[in-house]
C-alpha cells in the first residue's frame, strides 16, 4: 500500500510539472545594438584621464575644500541616500532569508465547546482519557512546538531574486557616488558664481564712483554753460541705473550665499571666501581619456548597468512562477488536555512532516502580465543604460568644446576690457577740450561697465566648465 501511494505521488509530480510547463512565455531579447560609441573625443588618443585625481588635489581653494568637506558630512540629500543604500542591504538580507529555512516556535491554548448532538459531541461523550474518567467539556487544549518551513529552490527563482537584491544594492552604492560627484561639482560652481557676484559688485561699485565724479563735472560745465540739463539728467539716471544694480547683485550674493548653505547643510549663511584675484584664477588643467573609461568612472553609467542586471534577473524570477514550486514542513512538539499532560510520552508527543507540490494550472493571466512587465522593464533598464552612456558622452564633447571656445573668448574679452578702459581716460579728455559731447562719454562709461561685468562672467564660466568636465569625466567621488 505505501510503494503504491508512493507511485501515485510521483506520478501526480511528473504530471503536474509537465502540465505547469507547458507554454511558458520566452524571454524577450534586446534588439541588437545599433550604435557604436567613438573610440576617442575630437581625436585625442591620451588615455590620461583627470578623474584619478582626487578632488582636494583639483580644488585647491581652501574656502572651497572647507565647504565641501562640510557638504559630504551634512548634506541632506547625500544622507538620505546613504539610507537607501541601508535599506537596500536589507533588502539582500530579506531574500537571502527566503532561500534558507524558516523556524519557530509556536505555544498556544484554546477552550473548544462542541454541541451534545453532533457526531463529535457523541464522540466525545462515549471516550475516556483514562479508565473511568470521561472526555471533558468544554475541551481545553494545550501545546507547544517547534516548527520548520522550506521552499525548495528548484528552479532558482529564489536565488534570482537575491542577486537581483544584490545588483540593486550596488546600484545604490554606484548612486551614492552619483550624489558624491555632483555635489562636489555644485558646491564649487556655487562657491565660483558667488565669487563672480563679488566681482561685480565691486565692479558696479567702482563704476558708481566713477559716474558720480562725471556728474560733477557735468554739473560745473551747465554752469560753465558748456553743456544743457539734459546732459545732468542723463548722467544722474545713468547713476541711478547703477546704484539700482548694485541692490539687484547684493540680492543674488544673499541667494547664492543661502544656496551653498543648503549644499552644506548648514544655517549659517556667511561663506568665508577670497573675494580678490577672481579674474586670475588659474582653471586646472583637465585631461579627458578616451570614451571607453567612461564606462569605469561615471557612477550614473555603473548604476544604470547594474540596475540591466537586475531587470534580467528578475524576467527569471517572472519566468520560474510559472513552474511547480515545492514546500517542505516538519513540526515537533507537545499536545494534549492539561499541561501535566505533557509528561506522558509518547502519548503527548506530537510529530508532522509534509511536503506540498503547488504548480499554477488555469488562470494565469497574473502571471504572464508580471512576466510581460518584467520583460518590458528589463528592455526599459537596457534603453537607460544605453542613453546613460550617449548622455555621458555627449556632455564630455559638449564641455570640452566648450573649454575650447571659453578660453578664446575670455582672451578677447579681456583685450576689450583693457581698450575700454583706456577709452573712459581718452573721452573725458575729449569732453574737457570740448572736442567730444556728453553722450560720448556717458557710452563709454556704460560699454565699459558692460565690458567688465561680461568678462567676469565669462570668467565665471570657464571655471564653471572645468569644473563640469571634471564630474562629467566621472570624478570627484573616488576618494
Amino acid at each position: 500500500m505505501f510503494k503504491q501511494n508512493i507511485r501515485i505521488y510521483i506520478t501526480m509530480v511528473i504530471v503536474s510539472f509537465i502540465v505547469a510547463s507547458c507554454k511558458v512565455p520566452a524571454i524577450v531579447e534586446p534588439p541588437a545594438k545599433q550604435q557604436v560609441v567613438p573610440t576617442t573625443f575630437a581625436q585625442q588618443q591620451d588615455s590620461t584621464n583627470s578623474t584619478t585625481i582626487p578632488w582636494r588635489q583639483f580644488f585647491t581653494d581652501t574656502y572651497l575644500q572647507a565647504l565641501i568637506d562640510t557638504a559630504l558630512h551634512n548634506n541632506q540629500e547625500l544622507l538620505i541616500t546613504l539610507q537607501e543604500i541601508e535599506i537596500a542591504k536589507n533588502e539582500v538580507q530579506v531574500r537571502d532569508g527566503k532561500i534558507r529555512p524558516s523556524v519557530g516556535v509556536k505555544v498556544g491554548a484554546d477552550v473548544d465547546k462542541v454541541g451534545r448532538y453532533t457526531s463529535q459531541g457523541a464522540g466525545d461523550a462515549a471516550t475516556e482519557i483514562e479508565e473511568g474518567r470521561e472526555m471533558p467539556d468544554p475541551l481545553q487544549h494545550y501545546g507547544a512546538k517547534l516548527y520548520a518551513n522550506w521552499e525548495v529552490d528548484i528552479w532558482k527563482k529564489l536565488h534570482y531574486a537575491k542577486a537581483a537584491a544584490v545588483s540593486r544594492y550596488l546600484s545604490t552604492v554606484e548612486g551614492k557616488n552619483f550624489v558624491l560627484s555632483n555635489l562636489i561639482a555644485e558646491v564649487a560652481n556655487s562657491y565660483y558664481e558667488l565669487l563672480a557676484l563679488d566681482n561685480q559688485l565691486e565692479v558696479v561699485r567702482q563704476s558708481i564712483t566713477l559716474q558720480k565724479n562725471a556728474l560733477e563735472v557735468v554739473k560745473i560745465q551747465k554752469q560753465a554753460a558748456r553743456v544743457t540739463e539734459l546732459a545732468v539728467q542723463k548722467f544722474s539716471a545713468e547713476l541711478l541705473k547703477s546704484q539700482s544694480l548694485e541692490f539687484v547683485i547684493k540680492q543674488q550674493v544673499k541667494d547664492a550665499e543661502n544656496k551653498i548653505s543648503l549644499l552644506v547643510g548648514t544655517y549659517k549663511s556667511e561663506v568665508p571666501r577670497e573675494r580678490s584675484a577672481f579674474l586670475q584664477i588659474a582653471p586646472t588643467i583637465v585631461h579627458e581619456g578616451l570614451p571607453a573609461q567612461l564606462l569605469a568612472n561615471r557612477p550614473d553609467i555603473k548604476q544604470a548597468e547594474l540596475e540591466l542586471q537586475a531587470a534580467k534577473l528578475d524576467v527569471k524570477v517572472a519566468r520560474a512562477e510559472f513552474y511547480p514550486s515545492l514546500d517542505l514542513s516538519a513540526a515537533i512538539g507537545l499536545e494534549a488536555f492539561k499541561p501535566t499532560y505533557f509528561a506522558k510520552l509518547p502519548e503527548s508527543l506530537l510529530l508532522n512532516v509534509a511536503g506540498d507540490l503547488a504548480a499554477p494550472l488555469v488562470n494565469r493571466k497574473g502571471l504572464k502580465a508580471e512576466f510581460a512587465s518584467a520583460n518590458a522593464r528589463q528592455l526599459q533598464a537596457l534603453y537607460n543604460y544605453e542613453r546613460a552612456i550617449l548622455r555621458a558622452y555627449l556632455e564630455v564633447s559638449g564641455d570640452l568644446s566648450n573649454v575650447r571656445n571659453l578660453e578664446s573668448n575670455l582672451a578677447l574679452k579681456n583685450d576689450q576690457v583693457v581698450a575700454l578702459t583706456k577709452s573712459i581716460g581718452v573721452a573725458n579728455d575729449l569732453f574737457a577740450s570740448a572736442r567730444a559731447d556728453y553722450l560720448e562719454v556717458l557710452m563709454t562709461q556704460r560699454d565699459v561697465l558692460e565690458a567688465k561685468m561680461e568678462l567676469i562672467e565669462t570668467k565665471k564660466q570657464q571655471l564653471l566648465n572645468v569644473t563640469n568636465v571634471y564630474r562629467d569625466l566621472g570624478g570627484g567621488w573616488q576618494q
